[in-house]
């Protein structure tokens, strides 16, 4: 992405937690967790915005000029939720996702940036992490957009959105190996279109830029979730909708 700076950023323990803040952030950061952990601050926020995932999410003002940002707990999902939700070897994810963040942004792909992440040891070994990441205001993700445009034109809109990430994703050489529609965030764009937005990539994967299996490994992990959503909670998605991403995608 031409002309894009990407943040500078500071390493400093709090306590017990450790954190790595985006320099311009790095004293809001500061003086949360000199109360209280990160997660716990923006749950308790009267103007929070409550958000779903794994466990519920929280768009906040943070203290300063620092602004809003969107803070999770990293949780688990899966079969090793049974056995650890929220603890993690090193590195944590919110590590893995500030580099994979970084490298995204300047190949071009559009994801949020990490404004902190912070681990919180329980021993040697394992660690509690909560992460921040700039807000995208006014957007909304994938499951909602398919299913309030059903005329042609603006669905194609849509998915033309969707086509541009995936290309950006294969430019970069990356596959993300949960990328389903809660994962995908729709804003309105500069222009007559929609941009569209990568998030949690805490997973992603790094592989030759424009690789041929990156694009389909991408495009089939993401049909995978329509079909899902189609089946189970009756979405509106169609053998055309499929074919018009797949060819596109893999052009």
């Amino acid at each position: 992405m031409i002309g894009l700076r990407l943040p500078s950023y500071e390493r400093f323990e709090v306590g017990r937690a450790r954190v790595i803040a985006a320099a311009t952030c790095a004293a809001s950061i500061r003086s949360v967790l000199e109360r209280e952990p990160l997660y716990e601050f923006a749950s308790r926020q009267q103007d929070a915005v409550t958000l779903m995932g794994r466990a519920p999410v929280f768009a906040v003002n943070l203290p300063g000029n620092c602004g809003r940002v969107v803070v999770r707990h990293n949780m688990r999902g899966g079969w090793m939720a049974r056995i650890s939700r929220d603890l993690f070897v090193l590195p944590t994810r919110g590590f893995r996702e500030l580099i994979a963040s970084l490298r995204l942004r300047a190949s071009g792909v559009s994801t949020p940036e990490v404004i902190a992440y912070v681990s919180y040891p329980l021993n040697f070994i394992l660690r509690r992490s909560d992460v921040a990441t700039r807000e995208i205001p006014n957007g909304h993700d994938l499951s909602v957009a398919l299913a309030e445009v059903t005329d042609h034109d603006h669905r194609r809109m849509v998915l033309d959105a969707v086509v541009k990430l995936l290309n950006a994703l294969t430019h970069a050489g990356a596959y993300h190996q949960d990328l389903n529609l809660k994962n995908i965030l729709l804003t309105a764009g500069s222009g007559p279109g929609l941009d569209a937005h990568v998030l949690d990539v805490d997973r992603v994967q790094f592989s030759s830029p424009g690789s041929p299996l990156v694009a389909r490994a991408n495009v089939d992990r993401l049909i995978r979730s329509l079909r899902k959503w189609r089946d189970l909670r009756a979405l509106p998605y169609s053998a055309a909708d499929e074919e018009y991403l797949r060819s596109r995608s893999m052009e």
